[in-house]
């Protein structure tokens, strides 16, 4: 009985006419959705921002006009440059730290969890149940002057200051747990990919362990890295709760400064301009960070 299965060489049929036109038409129509979505929410209100960043004042406080004032971009860089040159120290810092502990807590999870794997992914993700203000203000019960950690530090003499909280480090500290998941989970996906094989094959060309890490596990994992990275730099440069619960008056970032120009002072233009810097700087470090890395597939 001959075989009913179609020949290994044997030439499918090519859809023409009204079938062969419907498909790039569906696929069209399923990307409006999206394309709306971010054109009402994305868009129009950043068009609408860079307007107002160019608005001038009028006679009336906080009741401003459309201009074309590009000097509100000058002034915000005047008045706040110390503002952004501390926002990208921190959360640097804070990214590097996020780096070494989740990079170690994701390998293990990839590799060596086994059955645990499913439990410690629902705990890496658990803090995002809570409310991430609420997460942040349990660091000052946590770093208090008279908590546990501080006072262990105090008895080793290793803060200048005696205390942690209204300090860089608290705010370091801060942005490092909230953002951490951030890490963590780039990380593992990155990793979880790499087959196991590679690694045995490195140990059995008599490879070091540490050899073996940065021949195999670490060139294929780096796409996780750089995704990492930028999940926890890039927010981690605009936030402002973690300055305003754990930081004092000195500590303030960007962000804050974004915050009280647009709720306190009502300087519309100036919190503006202040955002698109923001916007450009990450953007533009991003792009040569992503290009330095050798992960362009990722932008």
């Amino acid at each position: 009985m001959p075989s009913l299965a179609p020949a290994s060489g044997a030439v499918r049929p090519q859809l023409t006419g009204a079938a062969a036109q419907r498909r790039p038409r569906t696929a069209y129509l399923l990307l409006l959705p999206g394309l709306a979505w971010l054109g009402i929410f994305f868009v129009v209100p950043i068009v609408s921002l860079f307007f107002t960043s160019l608005q001038a004042p009028t006679e009336q406080a906080g009741i401003y006009q459309p201009a074309l004032q590009v000097s509100n971009y000058l002034v915000a860089l005047q008045d706040y440059w110390p503002q952004f040159i501390r926002s990208f120290i921190y959360s640097g810092i804070a990214t590097v730290l996020a780096l070494v502990i989740a990079y170690p807590l994701a390998y293990f999870i990839a590799f060596r969890a086994g059955p645990w794997r499913a439990l410690l992914l629902v705990l890496v993700v658990a803090p995002f149940f809570a409310s991430f203000l609420l997460r942040t203000y349990a660091w000052r019960t946590i770093l208090a002057d008279e908590g546990l950690i501080t006072s262990f530090f105090n008895a080793l003499n290793l803060l200048p200051q005696g205390r942690i909280l209204n300090t860089p480090i608290a705010v370091v500290l801060g942005l490092t747990y909230n953002f951490l998941p951030f890490m963590i989970l780039p990380l593992y996906a990155a990793l979880e990919r790499i087959d196991p094989r590679l690694i045995e094959a490195a140990s059995d060309l008599y490879a070091s362990p540490f050899t073996g890490f940065r021949k195999v596990v670490w060139p294929l994992g780096l796409p996780g890295v750089v995704a990492g990275t930028l999940l926890t730099f890039i927010p981690a440069s605009g936030d402002y709760i973690n300055a305003t619960l754990l930081g004092g008056p000195g500590d303030r970032m960007v962000g804050n400064a974004i915050q009280t120009n647009f709720l306190q002072f009502r300087d519309y233009p100036i919190a503006s301009a202040l955002s698109f810097i923001l916007m450009a700087i990450i953007l533009t470090a991003v792009f040569l960070y992503v290009r330095r890395a050798g992960t362009e597939d990722l932008i």
